[in-house]
């Protein structure tokens, strides 16, 4: 009887967070060879692939996301398992920054993943603005962080990624207005860079009538109809529609959604909270 070996899918688990056998392997503290070997034995019992090669790096198959919730779930199980046989209890105090859009649905989730498997360690969470996070993080006010990029660096790992395209309201044509209304993001946010690059790109005429430091206060001002907006495309919905390419827009960037530490000495919460915001975001890849 062939079964599922839970080494295999931390193989599993590390190349799907790392996007490619290379990272994967370095994760594991394994060679490519050794890891693709485990790889493909995975994928040999389960008779379907895992992984779809894309540019450099893989992707998930279906199957492949069919099998990661269960893989994250497995293999965290195991984690704490061994945690609380051995009495190698996670303690400390962790400074977390979570954006406030992108955090209000999935703090509960990680947070009482963590607080279920680490009830010792004392968290302080801050829920803001993630303009601010990398520089909390430089100076060592943060220890850990979640925020948008639109290059990630070395050091970021990328948890999601999300095309950015313009907006309107799904009940308002702004094609023949001859000033078109946009709302941005403030003034410390790339965002608001990356929106008025692609209209100066459109020769269009164009003038900021409403501007937010949230996606929700944006998201606000494109559907009461007063302007367009620049959003996420995981900020759709049926009140709202892509504006037409009859307006002539440049393009425009992908957002990437990535976690980063301070580098603290003390990496036993920090790294047990890494799992969990893997754990929340990448389960629903």
């Amino acid at each position: 009887m062939v079964n599922l070996d839970s080494d295999l899918l931390r193989t599993f688990v590390a190349v799907t967070e790392a996007g490619s056998v290379t990272d994967g392997a370095a994760r594991i503290h394994r060679s490519q060879s050794a890891t693709s070997l485990q790889i493909k034995r995975l994928e040999a019992i389960l008779g379907q692939p895992v992984f779809e090669r894309h540019g450099r790096g893989v992707v998930l198959s279906d199957t492949g996301r069919q099998l990661l919730p269960v893989a994250l779930e497995i293999t965290a199980r195991l984690d704490t398992v061994l945690q609380d046989i051995s009495q190698q209890t996670v303690t400390g105090k962790l400074r977390v920054g979570i954006p406030d859009d992108h955090g209000r649905a999935k703090l509960v989730e990680i947070i009482a993943s963590f607080t279920r498997h680490h009830p010792k360690v004392e968290l302080d969470v801050t829920c803001a603005l993630s303009a601010q996070f990398p520089d909390a993080l430089d100076k060592g006010t943060l220890d850990l962080a979640i925020y948008e990029v639109e290059c990630p660096k070395e050091h970021e790992e990328v948890l999601i990624e999300d095309p950015t395209c313009w907006v309107s309201s799904a009940h308002q044509e702004f094609l023949t207005v001859d000033c078109l209304p946009v709302a941005l993001f403030d003034h410390a946010c790339w965002w608001r860079d990356a929106a008025i690059s692609s209209l100066k790109a459109s020769g269009k005429p164009y003038r900021i009538v409403y501007s937010s430091q949230s996606v929700a206060g944006v998201i606000a001002a494109v559907e009461a109809g007063i302007a367009v907006g620049l959003l996420g495309r995981s900020s759709l919905h049926s009140g709202l529609s892509v504006v037409s390419n009859g307006l002539g827009f440049g393009s425009t960037p992908t957002s990437k959604l990535v976690m980063a530490s301070s580098g603290s000495r003390d990496t036993g919460p920090q790294d047990a909270m890494k799992a969990a915001i893997r754990s929340a975001y990448l389960a629903k890849v």
